[in-house]
């Protein structure tokens, strides 16, 4: 009797391996369990965007075609609102005063911060704390900054007019007390409040920057106005590209500073499109059309901001 021997079919799995889950079933539950733990730590933050951010936006969308005092049920009016906005010459005047104020704020700035950014760059002696002093205006409460600001402009017994007295200047400006130079004054003090922020962005932005293309500027007999041109203005672009975004938005939105400098006077001088929607909407209880501001000033700030971002990107181009 032929005693045949069997060779295990290789298709079949071996009995050791029988009673082992499938490898696509533990991929599946490791991937289940990695997106829950990715929800764990998004979902708090996300909870309290959604309620204090997401929600009272979309609300405003909504709202920007009503009108609601908050006592009745709202009423759809269209776009009644945004007729009434183009012929309201508080608008007008608001909108006027926040692009004068933006085309202040952001160049001064830019140069400010840039310029300090340079100058602390440098080893020198104690530049530590001139960087901290810099910086330190940004991080003080705003209303002390206003407050001692005010102080300083003040048309009579200010030390900046009594300064400009001394050097010859026989009807120094009038600052917050005239309808002229109230904006200026607004802008000096935003400037300098702002500055150290953006001048610590564009010192890690210098640093960045690899010290021999410097040193080859210098060998090409570069002088020292070549070698800020073509090497240090080119390294920093991505910084300032950032800059002025953050920037434009921040000078859109303009409003505690304002509030506590001047209070959108004298008269309507420093009135802005974000005090406007306040005044609109909490001390008026006009929501509606407070709403149909937002959404305007939301989409001049879009434009502006994506015509900014087509600019970079044609530059890298």
């Amino acid at each position: 009797m032929s005693h045949v021997t069997t060779q295990p079919d290789a298709t079949r799995p071996a009995p050791a391996e029988r009673g082992r889950p499938p490898r696509r079933k533990g991929r599946s539950r490791q991937i289940r369990r990695n997106t829950l733990v990715g929800w764990s730590f998004i979902l708090p933050n996300f909870i309290g965007f959604a309620l204090f951010t997401l929600v009272p936006v979309t609300a405003a969308f909504v709202l920007a075609f009503m009108e609601w005092n908050s006592f009745g049920s709202p009423e759809w009016v269209g776009l009644d609102n945004f007729q009434r906005m183009f012929g309201d010459e508080n608008f007008r005047v608001a909108l006027f005063n926040t692009l004068f104020y933006a085309g202040g704020h952001i160049p001064l700035t830019l140069v400010a911060a840039l310029t300090l950014a340079i100058v602390l760059n440098r080893k020198i002696r104690g530049v530590q704390f001139f960087r901290t002093a810099a910086f330190f205006p940004y991080i003080t409460s705003l209303v002390a900054v206003a407050v001692v600001w005010n102080m300083l402009f003040n048309p009579t017994m200010g030390p900046v007019n009594q300064f400009l007295e001394t050097l010859g200047m026989a009807n120094p400006p009038g600052w917050t007390a005239s309808t002229d130079w109230a904006m200026p004054a607004v802008i000096i003090t935003s400037v300098w409040r702002d500055m150290g922020y953006y001048m610590v962005l564009y010192l890690a932005g210098l640093q960045t920057i690899p010290e021999e293309y410097y040193e080859a500027a210098r060998v090409d007999g570069a002088n020292a106005w070549q070698r800020f041109w073509h090497v240090t203005l080119p390294g920093l672009r991505p910084v300032t590209f950032f800059v002025v975004v953050m920037l434009t938005i921040q000078s859109f939105k303009i409003l505690d500073l304002i509030v506590v400098m001047t209070d959108g006077g004298p008269g309507r001088s420093t009135l802005v499109l974000a005090q406007l929607i306040y005044r609109e909407g909490i001390r008026e209880g006009r929501f509606g059309y407070s709403s149909a501001i937002a959404l305007v000033l939301f989409f001049i700030v879009l434009i502006v901001t994506v015509f900014q971002f087509r600019l970079n990107e044609r530059r890298k181009a």
